[in-house]
């Protein structure tokens, strides 16, 4: 038995070969650090305040709309950006999540619904903004700020 360890203890170890080119991380693309700088400004604003950051983000014309639209773009068949895109978007959602978590449930509004399903349906309610003519935009934010209790119906 001895013989048989020290055997397999001397034998030379396979060389792996080294790769030639190193990996490295792509840089984020301009759509990822704006919706990553989205998601830090929102994080401490209050709920009516972040909304509406992130109706102005959103609003036709914005830079965010175009970056994003590129980005996603230019993402289709490499999974890697589309995963960086996608996380971003995810980072807006998680920090609208935590404003709501933050805010009371007799402030939240019309919806009985967890905070990261309400989170989800005002970010994609802000998102569909970039769709809407310009002249429906202020008509459609006060809609979703009526649908979390901080704008008066219309009359």
């Amino acid at each position: 038995m001895d013989r048989a360890r020290k055997r397999s203890s001397t034998r030379k170890r396979q060389r792996v070969p080294r790769r030639t080119t190193p990996v490295t991380a792509p840089y984020p693309t301009p759509a990822e650090e704006q919706l990553l700088g989205l998601a830090r400004d929102i994080a401490r604003l209050p709920l009516a305040a972040a909304l509406e950051k992130l109706a102005a983000a959103w609003a036709p014309g914005a830079p965010l709309l175009r970056d994003v639209a590129q980005a996603w773009m230019r993402s289709r068949g490499n999974k890697t950006s589309a995963l960086a895109l996608a996380w971003a978007r995810e980072q807006v959602r998680l920090s609208l999540q935590e404003i709501v978590e933050a805010t009371p449930k007799d402030q939240r509004g019309r919806i009985e619904a967890t905070p990261d399903t309400l989170a989800w349906i005002l970010l994609a309610g802000c998102e569909a903004l970039a769709h809407e003519p310009a002249s429906a935009v202020a008509d459609r934010v006060r809609a979703l700020l009526e649908l979390i209790g901080h704008a008066a119906p219309p009359d």
